[in-house]
Order: C-alpha cells, then sequence, then structure tokens
C-alpha cells in the first residue's frame, strides 16, 4: 500500500554537520497537492543544517513528480491516499528514526524559512531538558510584519488559538513558555515522542498539535516559543480559506475529542459549564458564517468518535502520580481564558 521513494544523492551543503559533525534534526513535510509552494519551501532550506523528508499524501498536481526531480537530495515518501497531517508525520517520524536525529521538525509545504531556523530550534530545546516541543514565529507570508503563529494556548472553553493572530510582529519577539506548538513550524523532542507516543490519527488534521501538546504537559514537559525562529506562512494552503465545510467539520469533531482523550471525568464535570458556553458562542458564530451545519455534524462525530472502540483506545489513562500535572494544566485552562482576549 505505502511506497518510499528513493532519497537519491546529497545536495553539496545540504546536509551541512553541526558542532558535533552529525545533523541533528530531521525535517518532515507533509505534502498534498502542494505544487503552489512546495518548490519555494524547500529551496528556503538549501542551508538549513537538517535532513529533509517530504511525505506525499498521494498528490495529483504534479507536486510529488516536482520535488523528486528538482530536489534528489530530499527524501520523498509517496503514500497511495491521503492520510491527513497525522498520518504523514507520523509516517515520516517511524522512517527518519533510523537516522537517529534527536529532534523531529514539523514544517508545513506552504512555508518558507528564514536563515538560521533550525538552529534556533535546537537551542531553545538544548537549553531545556524538559521541553518537548518549540513553536516557530510564524508571520504572514504576504505581510511578515504581522503573526500569524507565536505558539498556541488552549483554554476552558474548550478553544484552542494561536497567540498573536493578526497583531504587529515586533510585539512577539520574546520567548516564553505556551501551551502547545503549532504544527506548522515546529520542534520535537524524538525521546519524549517514544513516551507519549505520535500524532493521534484519529484527528487526520487540525488540532492534533495542540492534543500531542496537551499529553506532554500531563506527563510533566513543557512547550516553548521560540521567536528567533522565523517562518513565512501562507495559511491554509490546502482547505482554502480560514473557515470552510471541510474545516470546520473536523475542527468540532476535534475539539470534543481532545476534550474526552486528555481530560479526566472529573476535570470534564470541572469544566463543564466553560466547554457549554464556549459550544454555543461557536454554534452562533458558525451560525453567523453560515456553517453551522458542518459544526454541528463535526460536534456529532466527535461525540461518536469519544464513544468509539478507536476513541476509547486512544485516550490519557488517569495516573494519580501525575496529579500536579493535571492541576497546573486545570490552572493554565482557566488562567488562558484571560489570554484569548490580549494575547
Amino acid at each position: 500500500m505505502l511506497q518510499e521513494g528513493q532519497a537519491g544523492k546529497e545536495k553539496p551543503g545540504w546536509d551541512k554537520p553541526g558542532r558535533d559533525g552529525e545533523l541533528r534534526s530531521t525535517i518532515i513535510i507533509p505534502n498534498y497537492n502542494g505544487i503552489k509552494y512546495i518548490e519555494n519551501c524547500l529551496v528556503s532550506l538549501a542551508d538549513e543544517p537538517a535532513r529533509v523528508v517530504v511525505v506525499d499524501n498521494g498528490s495529483a498536481d504534479g507536486s510529488r513528480e516536482l520535488v523528486q526531480e528538482k530536489f534528489p537530495h530530499v527524501q520523498v515518501i509517496s503514500l497511495d491516499k491521503n492520510y491527513g497531517f497525522c498520518g504523514a508525520v507520523n509516517r515520516g517520524i517511524a522512517e527518519s528514526g533510523k537516522d537517529k536525529t534527536p529532534y523531529v521538525i514539523l514544517l508545513n509545504n506552504d512555508t518558507v524559512v528564514e536563515s538560521g531556523f533550525v538552529r534556533a530550534l535546537e537551542k531553545a530545546l538544548d537549553g531545556d531538558q524538559k521541553a518537548f516541543s518549540g513553536a516557530a514565529r510564524m508571520v504572514n507570508m504576504y505581510r511578515p510584519e504581522v503573526i500569524d503563529d507565536a505558539g498556541d494556548y488552549y483554554c476552558a472553553l474548550g478553544w484552542a488559538f494561536a497567540a498573536g493572530k493578526d497583531k504587529p510582529a515586533a510585539d512577539y519577539g520574546r520567548s516564553r513558555e505556551v501551551f502547545s506548538a503549532c504544527g506548522g513550524a515546529c520542534i520535537y523532542r524524538r525521546s519524549v515522542l517514544g513516551k507519549i507516543g505520535l500524532l493521534d490519527e484519529n484527528h487526520f488534521a487540525y488540532l492534533e498539535d495542540v492534543d500531542i501538546g496537551y499529553r506532554a504537559r500531563i506527563y510533566g514537559y513543557r512547550s516553548l516559543y521560540v521567536p528567533e525562529a522565523v517562518v513565512r506562512h501562507a495559511g491554509s494552503g490546502v482547505s482554502g480559506s480560514r473557515h470552510n465545510d471541510f474545516k470546520v467539520k473536523l475542527s468540532a469533531k476535534n475539539s470534543v475529542y481532545l476534550v474526552y482523550k486528555n481530560m479526566p471525568p472529573v476535570q470534564i464535570l470541572l469544566n463543564f459549564p466553560f466547554l457549554l458556553a464556549g459550544f454555543l458562542v461557536k454554534t452562533l458564530f458558525f451560525l453567523k458564517k453560515g456553517l453551522v451545519k458542518s459544526w454541528l455534524q463535526g460536534t456529532a462525530e466527535g461525540l461518536r468518535l469519544a464513544c468509539s472502540e478507536k476513541g476509547r483506545a486512544k485516550r490519557v489513562r488517569f495516573v494519580l502520580s501525575r496529579f500536579p500535572a493535571y492541576a497546573r494544566i486545570q490552572w493554565e485552562l482557566w488562567r488562558n481564558l484571560w489570554y484569548r482576549i490580549y494575547m
């Protein structure tokens, strides 16, 4: 079913060694019909010290062939159909394991990185052994003075949100701890992935990065915002717009599933008034947008997933020794209500 492409000859300078003479990161780029963006993305990585793996989700637009022809030094993994962001990334992580790089960097195909991107992310995790992930400073591709994502937060309303969205990039030049790192441009510590697991493919796409960040926090790890790692992001490179039926339905499903799998029952009850309020506000929002049908369908799908065998199998088991982590997370869920207004 799945076929792996050939790595080809290495381009001089592409695998530039680090201080220890070895590469420390593998960049994984999921691609699905990304002909418009993928070439510029790969060109921007030419001087970055990392291996690059493109995982193609059954593209039919010639983007896979473009990568194989113009970038023979890039490893291409060709999948037979679209397995979503999660499926592509997980295959890339699994196949890159033989490289034994301590870090894995996820990068959207509709991005262009600025020089020093890889080293900045590596340095952030080198300096904090309890950090699982690092979020790049993502700016708008066409208006780089504006933030696209400066780290993600999750609040008691059941909402995930990007810090700094559409705000001046100059205001987000300081590093800080965040709830999770946006999967569009981030670094993960491979050893922690071995403990908490890879991306949950039940998500397919959307909120999978918040989910894995949430899981890492339960295990006692944290996520950092790394403003020195700058990425220009076109946004909605696959779905086509910020709000559409596909994205709204998946996001609604995953919002329900995210709560179910990460919160113990007592915590769900504690947050239920907030979660209900968040659901009602979102319902009114998508009613105004003409997308309420997709929102409600996705919510129903999320409930069905939570009740299914495959959903239950992924639920994070409550362990009493992790109670301090749950208590801290709960404080963050309440605190991030304030952040939702001011971040």
